[in-house]
């Protein structure tokens, strides 16, 4: 893992990376190790890269003294793109240029990015785990993903016994059925009940399909960018309620993030 910036602001710490050729932002409270503090993996939409939830990122580190990581995922961010991934851009512009529907097509895609991205995600975790020596690396470990971020979230809670809870939705891929079913962590499920580009019905299969003992369902009406702020709000205290806050944190009744005045977040964003 080689550190190529950092920068500091209301006592977050900002720093990227790359680690084996993949782009990343490791953030944690400014002066402080990241030995047993919790840990959020950020996976971003389709389209979108590792900044795209720098304010989510920033909030958590700041609320309660988490740290968070985010990864730019094969074919987006600093990345370069693949003939394969340039192809789908243009494929997919033609489609919707012709109003044909795209869904079936992004979950193709995707799902081939899944393949490439859960190696790089277990792998910054296991370097992350050594950064500050033997026993000292992060605590319990959470993701955070919609849309694309759940495409790759899905095998990877399925794969990494790390992950202690997660939020996943706002897609229903017939390949995520058989990782589903091999989640067994608490999960949240983000449904936007108008979709365009994930079928409610392909949604709530994969709803059904996780198999989590402890799993909730919200939906709420809308299309695929319209997630209501409430609902990430929600995230964060379900996050919070299975990965705990360190003593850098806010102390429970501050700023809730659930409150009236809650601070706005990035949305989801495309598939």
């Amino acid at each position: 893992m080689h550190f190529t910036s950092e920068t500091s602001a209301d006592g977050v710490s900002e720093r990227r990376f790359v680690h084996d050729g993949v782009p990343g932002v490791l953030w944690h409270p400014a002066g402080s190790a990241l030995g047993g503090r919790p840990l959020v993996l950020l996976g971003h939409g389709g389209g979108q890269h590792k900044l795209g939830s720098r304010d989510r990122a920033q909030a958590c580190v700041a609320r309660y003294g988490w740290a968070a990581v985010a990864l730019d995922a094969p074919g987006h961010g600093e990345r370069e793109r693949t003939a394969q991934d340039e192809r789908f851009a243009t494929e997919i512009g033609e489609l919707l240029a012709a109003g044909r529907p795209i869904s079936a097509w992004v979950a193709r895609h995707t799902a081939a990015l899944a393949e490439r991205a859960v190696p790089e995600w277990r792998a910054v975790l296991d370097t992350l785990d050594a950064l500050e020596g033997p026993g000292r690396g992060p605590g319990p470990v959470g993701y955070w993903g919609l849309s694309l971020g759940t495409v790759i979230g899905i095998p990877l809670a399925a794969a990494e016994p790390r992950i202690r809870a997660a939020v996943f939705g706002l897609a229903g891929h017939a390949s995520l059925l058989e990782p589903a079913g091999r989640v067994t962590v608490p999960v949240e499920f983000v449904l936007q009940w108008d979709d365009e580009l994930s079928s409610r019905e392909a949604a709530l299969a994969l709803y059904g399909a996780l198999g989590s003992r402890q799993k909730t369902l919200h939906a709420n009406p809308g299309g695929h960018r319209a997630v209501p702020e409430f609902e990430l709000a929600a995230s964060e205290r379900f996050l919070l309620g299975h990965l705990g806050r360190t003593a850098a944190g806010t102390e429970a009744g501050a700023t809730s993030p659930a409150g009236p005045g809650a601070t706005p977040h990035a949305g989801p964003g495309a598939a």
